[in-house]
């Protein structure tokens, strides 16, 4: 398939073979995207056949900078960037301490500023409908939940805050910038966080009656990045099942 044909990308967080974030990759490659992927560490294995791995900390603003730069001169250009490196945790507000706190903005929301800001001067180069698709959470709207706490969920409502913000300043470049918000997915993350009786409970309370998987939330992030979203910026899609219905 070429829905993204001659397209370069980048996606954080795409270590782990069971994460939205190696799903993205493996679905923008197939869809002709030159891609690659950002993590703080990879598999003994490798990623697949021909995905770029680059060893990242997106905290570091440096690092972002010069990981994003050598990938645009390796591509010879830029089109894509899609953040999904995060960290979760389910620490209540009496037992968080301030460094916790921080440390989730420190990943989940100034990591995805600082990649942004490591790739715009890049996507501002692209004739290709440049695209920014961030990772949110169903945890935002909903003040964290099953596994995210404040903190999450706060860090979380910044990268959706901060989504919009971009899609505002950086239309008139023609960079869109968009955000899926996920619910429940099945992924390293929540890999046996739930017995089976509880993994039923809450199956009853979503309208579709199940889970998400990784691939459920690739194909969204994959229409966000393509030109068939051309005219979509500033959006948040909710890929949670019917979980958000109240």
């Amino acid at each position: 398939m070429t829905l993204l044909k001659d397209r370069r990308a980048i996606v954080t967080g795409g270590g782990h073979p069971a994460g939205i974030g190696q799903a993205t990759a493996r679905l923008l490659a197939e869809h002709g995207a030159s891609v690659a992927v950002f993590d703080r560490s990879f598999p003994a294995a490798g990623l697949p056949a021909g995905q770029v791995a680059r060893e990242v900390d997106v905290a570091d603003p440096e690092a972002c900078r010069a990981a994003v730069a050598e990938v645009a001169a390796r591509f010879g250009g830029l089109d894509i960037l899609v953040n999904n490196a995060g960290i979760v945790a389910p620490t209540r507000i009496p037992d968080l301490t301030a460094a916790e706190f921080a440390r989730m903005l420190e990943v989940n929301l100034i990591g995805t500023f600082n990649m942004t800001q490591a790739a715009l001067p890049h996507l501002r180069e692209s004739r290709l409908s440049p695209a920014i698709v961030n990772l949110g959470s169903i945890a935002a709207q909903r003040g964290g939940g099953l596994l995210g706490g404040s903190h999450y969920a706060a860090a979380k409502g910044g990268v959706i805050s901060f989504t919009k913000a971009t899609a505002r300043e950086c239309g008139p470049s023609g960079i869109r910038a968009n955000a899926v918000a996920p619910g429940i997915i099945e992924t390293g993350m929540t890999e046996g966080k739930y017995d089976d009786e509880r993994k039923r409970a809450i199956c009853e309370t979503i309208p579709l009656g199940r889970f998400g998987s990784a691939e459920d939330v690739a194909r969204v992030i994959l229409f966000l990045a393509s030109p068939l979203a051309a005219y979509v910026t500033g959006a948040v899609i909710d890929v949670n099942g019917g979980y958000h219905i109240h």
